[in-house]
């Protein structure tokens, strides 16, 4: 669902203030993605708080997951009207501000929290369906360069056997762009029940997944 449509919906709903923010990001338009939450109160003149309730009575758990979407919503339609050339250096850009706007998101603390989890586990298992099922694959030989064995289950079935086997000494690493990939969902639900540490690798961090979860990457894919 647009996020256009998303505001105005909502519209009639939000106090005074909230409104000057769905009027700035609507005359805004895509380009709101390269906007900061101070840039919003630099021309609204209204808090953190009204830019965040705002975002969550949208739909959205704040600025940054709101700015996601609004990003992939521009990159689907720009891939609905191909033309030549351009079209893949449209393509290109988007993949680097992809890249540049998860670099901006990741936390260094929670890098070094993250591989020191994985150091310290005696199995490893990444799970992932659907294109994060590929990512999966694609982390475990990342994996197995430089010396760490993990095992990437991409079937929901084996995810939840696995799971079910699972111990304090052990890490699963989760990838699901939603955070809300119901088969994976249950599957860490039962990892986690077993006392195994959960690793999160999502677009959005207050997902189901990403609130279940020991430590959350997030990424802005």
């Amino acid at each position: 669902m647009s996020y256009i449509y998303l505001i105005k919906e909502n519209y009639p709903f939000l106090t005074k203030s909230e409104k000057k923010v769905a009027d700035f990001i609507l005359n805004s338009g895509k380009t709101i993605i390269y906007s900061t939450m101070s840039d919003i109160k630099k021309n609204t003149k209204v808090g953190d708080a009204t830019i965040i309730r705002f975002c969550q009575k949208i739909g959205f758990s704040g600025f940054s997951d709101l700015k996601i979407e609004i990003a992939k919503e521009d990159f689907s339609q720009k891939k609905e009207h191909p033309t030549s050339v351009k079209y893949y250096d449209e393509i290109a850009n988007s993949l680097t501000e992809a890249l540049y706007s998860t670099i901006r998101l990741l936390d260094e603390e929670k890098l070094n929290e993250a591989i020191k989890m994985i150091t310290q586990s005696k199995n490893i298992y990444i799970f992932g369906v659907g294109s994060s099922g590929n990512t999966s694959l694609d982390l475990e030989n990342m994996f197995l360069r430089v010396g760490v064995q993990a095992k990437a289950v991409l079937d929901p079935h084996f995810q939840a056997q696995v799971a079910s086997l699972l111990t304090v000494n052990d890490l699963v690493i989760i990838f699901s762009l939603s955070g809300k990939t119901k088969d994976t969902y249950d599957s860490l639900k039962i990892a986690k029940k077993n006392g195994a540490k959960i690793i999160a690798i999502t677009n959005y961090i207050h997902s189901p997944i990403g609130k279940s979860a020991d430590l959350v990457l997030q990424t802005a894919i």
